[in-house]
């Protein structure tokens, strides 16, 4: 893959996550304005990332980063690819039916383990009928990642990158029709998660028989490949279960404080915008591409992918993160504040969206930087280095949680982030120039921050004189857009002029994909 069509790549997963969170954000407005922030959004909320949690612990974490260069190696050296593929996805089902049937018996003590504030209350008998709903989604959604590695790994984005729309494209039309129907809201949201894993998973069998991958059932076997696949995917299913556990760790935290799961909820999912369309676009991408380059021993072609798209995680990042500390509560405010949504919900989560805002490009970085590992089959360097980061997330979640309440989780989420990007890159130092960024992105990659700060100040006075209108129920929105197209323009005017980006770096990567 040419670093034009790794960029390509990367836009055309990011345009499909981008629709897929702009509808998971329309998803979340409406629900907050409808039932606010109380018991029933929080049961929602604990039930929904119940089955997520597990689903980044197996498939998008463990598995995937285990399979997908294990398959990418296979497939660029035609070494029975198809087989190996065969063997994995039955395995995995063998895993996640054995799962399925256990929570469900365990589902009480689970929702405990993710929320033990909640215990004697009334959501917690809600949120346990929920999580036993919705938990089947891991099936399905862990089978459809799978299938999702094997489309990248042969240079198919579309339909991998589609697949989450149906999601949300579900949860909305749900919305649309339970008052009209009669319907409860809570219930017929949950219904549609396992609806959805079944869409999407149907999806992409679809789509990996059309692309020459079909898949057939076999009774699952300890193969060599198979054993080697756990030899690297226990390692990264410990690093994924770590993460997870500072997720968790947060979680219980906010528990214990009123409607503090639904803040950080809701400010997880709008900084989730700009991570999804750019940081797990170019983990996608950037993974299979490093494999088969290490696989054809092409040592400047690996050091030119990475750095193409370091910059661009960068370009698009950097910006986002300072938007997000310098105009939060106004964005915040003009997309949830209404119905049931108050404006002290606003400002609680508007403060949570500027701390994990401060940490976005650590987040995208991580996804720029763990390939060089996964590519390796390493899993084990990212594991400890995560071990550590859940160390720095438990102390500050923990320990500044009586100090300062409720928004210790997500400060704690922000310094987890930079120390695990600060690990990650002492740890690519032994691998040599193959883990270098070239002299353009050393050259670039400062004056990208300095361009997002200029934006940043230029952002300041406009918000004070747009105020007026950002709180008037007509115009908000309008306001809103002219806020964020201001910004933009400075940015995108500013940056070719210091060298930071070109515009030709943007628009040739659309040209490229829209020819594909």
């Amino acid at each position: 893959m040419t670093p034009i069509r790794l960029v390509s790549g990367i836009f055309t997963v990011g345009i499909w996550t981008l629709l897929s969170r702009v509808l998971g954000l329309a998803r979340d407005i409406i629900l907050l304005a409808t039932l606010g922030t109380g018991p029933v959004y929080e049961a929602f909320v604990v039930a929904f990332r119940l089955p997520n949690m597990f689903r980044r612990f197996f498939a998008e974490g463990a598995f995937n980063m285990a399979f997908v260069p294990i398959f990418s190696k296979k497939l660029e050296s035609g070494e029975g690819a198809r087989h190996f593929m065969n063997e994995a996805f039955s395995g995995l089902a063998t895993i996640l039916i054995g799962l399925t049937v256990l929570a469900q018996v365990f589902m009480p003590w689970l929702i405990l383990a993710l929320a033990s504030g909640f215990q004697g209350s009334e959501q917690f008998p809600l949120t346990v009928a929920f999580g036993r709903i919705a938990f089947p989604y891991i099936l399905f959604i862990s089978l459809a990642a799978l299938l999702s590695g094997v489309l990248n790994a042969a240079g198919r984005f579309a339909a991998a990158a589609a697949a989450p729309v149906l999601l949300n494209v579900l949860l909305v039309g749900a919305m649309a029709l339970a008052g009209p129907l009669g319907l409860n809201l809570g219930y017929t949201l949950i219904w549609m998660i396992p609806v959805a894993g079944v869409a999407q998973f149907t999806l992409l069998w679809i789509a990996a028989h059309r692309a020459g991958f079909s898949l057939r059932l076999r009774r699952p076997r300890l193969s060599p490949d198979m054993k080697r696949l756990i030899r690297i995917a226990i390692p990264a299913a410990l690093a994924g279960g770590v993460v997870q556990v500072n997720l968790l760790v947060g979680q219980q935290v906010a528990s214990y404080f009123d409607r503090a799961v639904g803040w950080l909820f809701t400010a997880d999912r709008l900084y989730q915008l700009p991570l999804g369309v750019v940081g797990i676009a170019i983990g996608v991408v950037l993974l299979p591409d490093l494999s088969r380059r290490l696989k054809a021993e092409d040592t400047e072609g690996s050091r030119n992918a990475l750095s193409r798209a370091g910059e661009l995680a960068l370009a698009l990042t950097l910006p986002c993160a300072v938007a997000l500390m310098v105009i939060a509560l106004p964005i915040v405010s003009v997309l949830f504040e209404r119905g049931a949504a108050r404006p002290e919900d606003s400002r609680a989560i508007a403060l949570a969206v500027a701390v994990y805002g401060a940490g976005l490009p650590a987040f995208v970085l991580q996804k720029v930087l763990q390939p060089l590992f996964f590519a390796r089959e390493n899993t084990r360097s990212p594991f400890n280095y995560a071990l550590v980061a859940m160390a720095v997330n438990a102390l500050i979640a923990i320990g500044l949680a009586p100090v300062i309440g409720w928004i210790a989780p997500a400060i704690a989420t922000t310094t987890a982030g930079w120390a695990m990007v600060v690990l990650l890159a002492r740890g690519t130092r032994p691998m040599g120039e193959i883990a270098r960024f070239d002299d353009r992105f050393r050259r670039r990659a400062p004056r990208i921050l300095a361009t997002a700060l200029i934006m940043g100040a230029a952002l300041i006075p406009a918000r004070m004189l747009l105020h007026g209108w950002l709180h008037s129920d007509f115009i908000r929105y309008p306001a809103l857009i002219v806020l964020i197209g201001w910004g933009c323009l400075v940015y995108f005017a500013v940056g070719p002029r210091i060298g930071a980006f070109t515009l030709a770096d943007f628009t040739g990567a659309l040209r490229r994909r829209g020819k594909r």
